[in-house]
């Protein structure tokens, strides 16, 4: 059989190390799981109480394409309860997990052969899925001086119909203050360029809250999920908030790709939207987490970090301790039973000299993690 161009997508390399971390563990060893971001917590109890409800007395078949009506209005609740915001319900779309939401955004915006410009490092999905759809991906290389954000400048030279930006961002953490985030979209918006916020992490922070594309105009994209903050990767539930003239057009598409999001996802998403106080308690872990990150990695030797303002990830620079992150990481796999993600995933560029670490697990196993990362490079050879 034929093969498309457009199917040859990279793999996406933390999948790769999960795996090997799991032939590990099916072999007996001990893995500490810092490579994917996935909360070790399970949905809200609020959550999984109303799904077992429902389950009881309901077939749970299909929903309308753009979501149950309740969860699309408790989530313009949300926005009004997070930034202030009255939002039109009509706006929200629900969708099978953020992935679900780029791939109708990116359909919706943007024609094949398109360039939609996104900042590196960055979540490197954006990539596979825009050349999965026949559009190009343009790398925008961001400076520490920026912490690692795009800014205004990084648009100049490039012909682009697109971009996407996440704050806070996935791999670093780091967040756009209201005045940066604004100056970016007046930038794109002066170049006719169609702005997508991934706003997956907010209610993840640890100081400021982050702010929402939707507090500075209405003309943008808004993605977010369940997945991280409301701690439900695996029910592959998600939304999007699209200007209202966009709404029909993504109605059209959501209703021929995936005919509607999971009906028992979306009853489960409903009731975590009222799981205030467990949900807070979980960031409280991610704090502690982080707090023992920054403390103990530069103990361990990776001193070379970006300022992690939200979601619950340290990016650390070890071009001091290697040149090549992948066999770094699959040597951390191996030898110190610790998993973690070569920067490859996230920079093609300049990713062999980085690594992410998440702290998203359990605060026991983020200790024992960084006790074994210190054993290691303690008795590791010096680079060169």
């Amino acid at each position: 059989m034929r093969n498309s161009r457009r199917g040859q997508v990279d793999p996406f390399i933390v999948m790769d190390v999960v795996e090997a971390a799991r032939r590990l563990e099916a072999a007996g060893r001990s893995i500490i799981h810092m490579e994917v971001g996935q909360p070790g917590t399970p949905a809200p109890a609020l959550a999984r109480k109303a799904l077992a409800q429902a389950m009881e007395g309901d077939a749970l078949g299909y929903t309308v394409a753009l979501g149950l009506p309740a969860l699309r209005k408790g989530i313009a609740a949300l926005y009004h309860r997070w930034y202030g915001i009255d939002l039109n319900p009509d706006r929200v779309i629900v969708t099978s997990g953020s992935s679900g939401a780029f791939l109708l955004a990116f359909t919706a915006l943007f024609d094949a052969g398109d360039r939609v410009g996104l900042g590196e490092p960055g979540y490197p999905s954006y990539r596979q899925i825009l050349r999965a759809l026949s559009l190009e991906p343009v790398g925008l290389p961001t400076s520490e001086a920026n912490r690692l954000q795009p800014v205004p400048a990084d648009l100049e030279g490039h012909d682009l119909q697109g971009l996407i930006v996440a704050s806070p961002g996935n791999p670093s953490g780091t967040m756009l203050s209201r005045d940066h985030l604004a100056a970016l979209m007046q930038a794109a918006q002066a170049r006719g360029i169609a702005f997508i916020s991934d706003e997956i992490y907010h209610g993840l922070h640890y100081g400021d809250p982050a702010v929402s594309s939707l507090e500075v105009s209405d003309e943008a994209y808004v993605i977010n999920s369940f997945s991280k903050y409301f701690s439900m990767t695996g029910w592959r539930i998600g939304w999007m908030v699209v200007p209202e003239a966009h709404i029909r057009t993504v109605e059209r598409l959501a209703q021929n790709l995936f005919i509607c999001p999971p009906h028992a996802s979306q009853i489960a998403a409903l009731a975590a939207l009222e799981a205030t106080e467990e949900l807070e308690a979980n960031r409280a872990v991610y704090a502690e987490n982080r707090r023992l990150m920054l403390e103990g990695l530069p103990k361990a030797g990776f001193t070379r970090i970006a300022p992690p303002d939200g979601a619950f990830y340290i990016y650390a620079d070890v071009s001091d301790l290697t040149d090549d992150s992948l066999a770094f990481a699959a040597e951390l796999l191996e030898q110190a039973g610790v998993a973690v993600t070569p920067g490859l995933d996230f920079d093609p560029r300049r990713g062999a000299r980085t690594l992410r670490f998440s702290y998203a697990r359990a605060t026991a196993d983020i200790v024992e993690g960084l006790r074994r990362l210190a054993i290691h490079m303690a008795a590791r050879p010096t680079k060169g």
